[in-house]
């Protein structure tokens, strides 16, 4: 070989780095250009009133990243002839100097952490697993998002002092540009000034650094679409949201002002549906919602402004960030062991790790298990049913393993795991937050906590049919109070649509024979719900029978489960607000109706 081919090889061999790298993020910038397109659309769709549409668009977005992973993946192992997957792919100069490669492409990029996040999927695609440590994907970030903006900050600044309080908030409104006309622009903002002022002891002198700042563009979920901000007085912030709604005549209107981390927190919860946002620098978002909801992971952000593979890794580095912090033991979680999942959890770490056991109580495959799970991923959760991150190939350390657990674990899932030193390998887990279950809180609660969690559960359910979701087992056990005293459904092994499901009476006993029968009189066909049986298994305490009979004995009757399913048939989404209806602006104007809408 003369000078020339030499020197031809080294070049290609050293280009080669640089092209893979160029490569993944080519498939990054694809995905994350598709993401924005789906934010973009949603805002038409709300600006026409196509609820079913919105649905479909957060649906579909769901599904984006994997899609753009394989094509990925594909591209790579095609261009650059890497050969099958499992022989010498992960070549450690080549791999190495991917990263690096890939790291110099990030130094202006607006997403780098959601772009190493797409490399360390793609390399985990190609990779034997002995390669998944820093030296080869991001285990560490290796850009900072610190201080990151785009060209146009993320948030507007609006001085209510110097330009008048009521302009100010006009401004702010008209600043998102909905593409439809108010109701009564001059009245909503007059009663989001009232209900602001009340916030504020009568004469409260507000400084002179007071102002609105406002996220520059409009969250959409559902019918709803909101605005988020603080309010800056004396150094101090106030949490707020606004949510806009849409009247059956295409009209816009304030509906209500959320004020207080809290309220905000509500919006953001693990059991609802993602975000549509348009936004260029996530990171800049992220630090923003993090001075409303300081308690919240960045995780749980980032998972709820759709963004849910970085959710995931963002959630692996604070576990492992955890473990090497604290010193408990994972367990076996608290409450009745479930027939088909098998839970632990790490008492000092708010979350529950689920799987699914080889041994189960119930004739189900593990391939229809995970499509249920999968079902209620895509699907709109109302805010009653837990979210999930799904994981594969996790270690666990083995010396902070409970022996009561490892024993669980060994007999009940054996082929999920696979031991590598001193840690077990668990094939395949989910991952959600941890709740009280409701059997067990309902076992300590008296008086008006009690009551609390009937009027929960029965909501719980009233809001999943609005969703179009039947529980199934509706059985305390399957569900649990969170820390912000809301009851949520966590169990999907028998979830499905109200629209399938055939909800009868049942029949009167044609004789007393009948009545006395151990054995149904009356046909069951496989998709048949008696609602009249739920009382047989929900209400065996007195205490609990009369509560739920105050609050929900409409739960009972096959004419409430039919009458919401001829809704659904006929196209009508519910309304189901993720804060209180006291709240709503509609309740100031003594009567007067402020519009139709749900967010």
């Amino acid at each position: 070989m003369d000078s020339r081919t030499e020197r031809s090889a080294g070049e290609r061999s050293a280009d080669r780095p640089a092209a893979l790298a160029q490569a993944i993020l080519a498939g990054f910038d694809r995905h994350f250009a598709l993401t924005s397109s789906i934010a973009q659309q949603a805002k038409a769709r709300y600006e026409r009133g196509d609820w079913h549409g919105i649905r479909r668009l957060a649906r579909d977005r769901i599904a984006f990243y994997d899609q753009r992973v394989r094509e990925t993946v594909e591209r790579i192992e095609s261009e650059f002839a890497l050969g099958q997957r499992g022989q010498r792919l992960a070549d450690d100069w080549l791999w190495t100097r991917v990263k690096r490669n890939y790291v110099a492409l990030l130094a202006d990029h607006h997403q780098p952490e959601l772009a190493e996040t797409f490399f360390n999927s793609v390399c985990c695609k190609i990779l034997h697993r002995t390669y998944f440590h820093n030296g080869f994907i991001f285990v560490r970030p290796g850009v900072s998002t610190e201080y990151l903006e785009a060209e146009r900050p993320s948030w507007r600044v609006y001085y209510p002092l110097s330009e008048g309080w009521v302009p100010a908030l006009r401004r702010m409104i008209v600043d998102f540009g909905l593409a439809c006309p108010y109701v009564d622009i001059e009245r909503d903002l007059s009663l989001l000034l009232d209900a602001l002022r009340e916030h504020f002891p009568p004469g409260f002198d507000f400084s002179s650094d007071c102002q609105f700042q406002v996220l520059r563009t409009v969250f959409f979920r559902n019918k709803g679409a909101y605005l988020i901000g603080r309010l800056v007085n004396d150094g101090e912030l106030l949490p707020f949201a606004v949510p806009i709604l849409r009247d059956s005549r295409g009209r816009l209107y304030l509906d209500a002002l959320l004020i207080g981390g809290e309220r905000i927190e509500v919006l953001f919860n693990f059991a609802r549906a993602y975000f549509m946002v348009d936004l260029e620098v996530p990171s800049s978002y992220v630090r923003f919602l993090r001075t409303l909801m300081p308690t919240k992971p960045e995780s749980e952000l980032y998972t709820m402004l759709g963004f849910h593979k970085q959710g995931k890794t963002l959630f692996y580095r604070d576990l492992l960030q955890h473990l090497k912090y604290s010193h408990d033991r994972f367990v076996v979680a608290p409450g009745i062991k479930g027939l088909v999942m098998l839970v632990f959890t790490l008492p000092s770490f708010p979350y529950v790790f689920k799987i699914i056991k080889d041994k189960r109580g119930k004739e189900i495959s593990r391939e229809f298990i995970q499509s249920q799970y999968q079902l209620v991923k895509f699907h709109d959760r109302a805010g009653r049913m837990a979210d999930t991150w799904e994981y594969s190939g996790v270690p666990f350390p083995k010396s902070r393993i409970d022996p009561e657990l490892m024993a669980e674990l060994r007999e009940y899932a054996p082929s999920l795991i696979e031991e590598e030193g001193d840690s077990i390998v668990l094939s395949h887990l989910y991952i959600e937050r941890r709740m009280v279950p409701l059997n067990l809180y309902i076992e300590q609660a008296e008086g008006a906590d009690l009551e609390h969690a009937i009027v929960e559960y029965g909501d719980a359910i009233k809001h999943m049919v609005a969703a179009n979701m039947f529980p199934g087992d509706m059985l305390w056990k399957n569900f649990g109070m969170t820390r912000q005293k809301r009851v949520v459904f966590y169990d999907y092994d028998e979830v499905a649509y109200i629209t399938d499901c055939n909800f009868r009476r049942i029949p009167p006993p044609r004789t007393p024979e009948d009545e006395m029968s151990a054995e149904p009189w009356y046909s069951v066909g496989p998709h048949d719900v008696f609602p009249e049986e739920f009382g047989t298994f929900l209400l065996g305490n007195p205490r609990v029978r009369e509560l739920f009979m105050k609050h929900h004995a409409d739960l009972l009757d096959a004419a409430y489960w039919q009458e919401r399913q001829r809704r659904i048939r006929d196209g009508l989404l519910e309304d189901v607000f993720p804060y209180p209806p006291q709240l709503r602006f509609r309740h100031r104007l003594e009567g007067q109706s402020a519009g139709e809408g749900a967010a």
